[in-house]
């Protein structure tokens, strides 16, 4: 028996659809806004600050694994009705919220282990959205290309792991644009048309892997060819792929490369 804490996004049901196909068992917390898996009879809608009944459902599940899977928002802290453990808990989380979501769901997945429950990566069942090194288009990156590239991952790897970077654009060695919690879609959005930068989404340096890995999918090549962007470079078995043989395809035909380091 596995537990999902699914939010929103494509790929949460994409998990579940595999985890259906792998005729596991499981039960779902749904964290996503609209209660999108209300029809599903394994599902459970439990607020983010009744941790003593989200525990209380997990140990009667006997389950000893849970994932995430999806974008899980920062609740509205006021208007949450607490349970003796969600008073014990929430400072922890209200602390963490500050510092962003990412940090919300570390400060649920402490909580989780404080209580012996192992949470596992989010592509556990899905080892096929994670991709390995190499080019995957006609086009590959040039020499310069690749040196704007590298000044990409410096400027990764200076990231502190709770900032909300996971994408920046570059373009000749210089940093057109970096992402904030409103994602990716809006940074491009800032973008000139043709600008002929690279998009880079990869894990921060101490980014817990288990959960909110970057994601591309048909929507980020579709902003990529709108704004005239040359590639895309992701980290190998550190990112979701989704819908990657269309992605492959629509990449190809519009000339624009995928890279993975």
């Amino acid at each position: 028996m596995i537990g999902l804490f699914l939010g929103d996004t494509d790929f949460s049901e994409i998990v579940l659809k595999k985890i259906k196909k792998l005729n596991i068992k499981y039960f779902i917390i749904d964290f996503s806004k609209n209660n999108k898996f209300n029809k599903d009879k394994n599902s459970h809608r439990i607020s983010i600050g009744r941790f003593g009944e989200i525990i209380n459902l997990i140990k009667e599940k006997k389950s000893k694994k849970v994932l995430f899977a999806g974008k899980i928002a920062k609740p509205k802290f006021a208007s949450l009705k607490l349970d003796l453990k969600g008073f014990y808990y929430m400072p922890s989380v209200i602390k963490a919220a500050k510092l962003g979501d990412a940090a919300i769901i570390k400060a649920i997945i402490k909580i989780l282990d404080n209580e012996n429950i192992k949470v596992i990566s989010s592509i556990f069942f899905n080892p096929e959205l994670a991709v390995k090194t190499g080019n995957y288009t006609k086009l590959k990156p040039n020499l310069d290309d690749i040196s704007s590239i590298q000044k990409g991952i410096v400027y990764f790897n200076k990231l502190n792991s709770l900032d909300h970077v996971q994408a920046v654009i570059v373009k000749e060695n210089t940093i057109l644009a970096s992402e904030d919690r409103h994602g990716t879609k809006k940074m491009l959005s800032k973008l000139k048309k043709k600008s002929r930068g690279i998009l880079i989404k990869l894990p921060k340096k101490k980014q817990d892997l288990r959960m909110d890995l970057p994601t591309i999918g048909l929507n980020t090549l579709r902003d990529c060819k709108k704004y005239g962007l040359k590639g895309i470079v992701l980290k190998s078995k550190k990112n979701i792929f989704l819908d990657k043989s269309k992605c492959i395809t629509f990449a190809n035909k519009n000339k624009i490369f995928i890279n993975v380091i």
